[in-house]
């Protein structure tokens, strides 16, 4: 929760790309970086904002000082302005003596404020105060305190919409939004999933203790772009990571993408006298053990791409659609598939 520019360097190896999406984004960080003005970083959960502000500040005059970082969602809302302000003794029960919060802990360097979001409006005003005359008190105090910060501000959350319902001040959006810098989703970092994967791969590799570096067979690698990746960067580190822990071969054959399965809850108890890996879906439909993997799962994407085409009338964007894929996840696909007829997977019919 509470980070400082020490612990940057390790974190700064996963900001890899080679995507036009991901390259402009860098350029854009690297031109404002320069500029002692607040900067909201808006983007999905998961792309790397927390990243985006470390490289913010690095690139900055002020790298050589303090880059101090709270996730504002993971605190009570009750504690927020004694977390960035800081108390006196006595302020509240269980102050037992005077601290600093983050606003002093970050003078002269870059403050960092994760989900500005969920901060209360009583905070809110104490935060536009502190950015505007770069004074503030602590909680219990009517001392002013004098501190040099420069904010840098996240969210996945609609600010201008909250501000529009009361829930956010309009005045502090207004400071905060001298750039606005969007995050681009994996999905839209074309080029990217395979390289950040083999980095993550590779990596815990070498935390296993393994030698050899490891690899993606082509229907792995088919899946793992393929995936919409709703939580991003850190969805996939998690996927790739449990991928090559499960692997007993360098060349990683087998992604699992939801480690619960279809199930909402606890597994069903197995009736007396059976396990309970007889039980389940295997019982109803089909045996999904009656072909090899590798062959449905190519039978599985040959009917699909199949479907989909044909339900858009062969218009490749709105089969992409229809299958939850980007334009170029699509064509991905369709480049490495269309060479195979559909009647040529054993078991289908064109």
């Amino acid at each position: 929760m509470f980070k400082t520019h020490k612990n940057w360097p390790s974190a700064s190896t996963e900001a890899l790309g080679q995507s036009d999406a991901f390259l402009g984004f860098q350029e854009m960080l690297s031109r404002v970086a320069p500029v002692q003005r607040p900067v909201l970083l808006i983007g999905e959960r998961g792309t790397g904002k927390e990243l985006a502000a470390a490289r913010l500040h690095y690139l900055s005059g002020r790298w050589q000082r303090p880059f101090v970082a709270l996730n504002c969602a993971s605190l009570a809302a009750s504690l927020i302005e004694a977390e960035l302000f800081g108390y006196e003794r006595g302020a509240f029960t269980g102050a037992l003596q005077r601290r600093a919060g983050r606003f002093e802990a970050a003078d002269g360097g870059t403050l960092f404020l994760d989900e500005i979001g969920n901060v209360p409006l009583e905070a809110q005003e104490k935060i536009l105060r502190a950015v505007e005359y770069h004074v503030f008190e602590r909680v219990g105090s009517a001392e002013r305190v004098e501190v040099d910060v420069r904010i840098l501000a996240a969210t996945h959350a609609n600010l201008p919409e909250l501000a529009a319902s009361g829930r956010f001040r309009p005045d502090l959006l207004d400071r905060l939004s001298f750039e606005v810098l969007a995050v681009p989703p994996l999905r839209e970092r074309t080029g990217d999933v395979m390289l950040l994967a083999r980095h993550f791969a590779a990596r815990m590799a070498r935390e296993l203790g393994r030698e050899e570096a490891p690899d993606f067979s082509a229907e792995a690698a088919a899946a793992l772009e393929g995936h919409p990746w709703p939580g991003n960067v850190r969805e996939l580190k998690n996927v790739v990571e449990r991928a090559v822990y499960r692997s007993d071969s360098p060349l990683v054959s087998e992604i699992v993408f939801d480690p619960f399965g279809s199930r909402a809850g606890p597994l069903p108890a197995a009736p007396p006298g059976r396990s309970a890996a007889c039980t389940g879906a295997a019982e109803v439909g089909p045996d999904p053990l009656a072909a090899p993997m590798k062959k449905a799962v190519l039978e599985l994407k040959l009917r699909m791409l199949k479907s989909a085409l044909e339900r858009s009338r062969y218009n490749q964007r709105k089969a992409a659609a229809l299958l939850g894929l980007t334009y170029d996840q699509f064509r991905g696909l369709y480049r490495r598939y269309k060479a195979i007829p559909y009647s040529a997977a054993p078991g289908t019919r064109a």
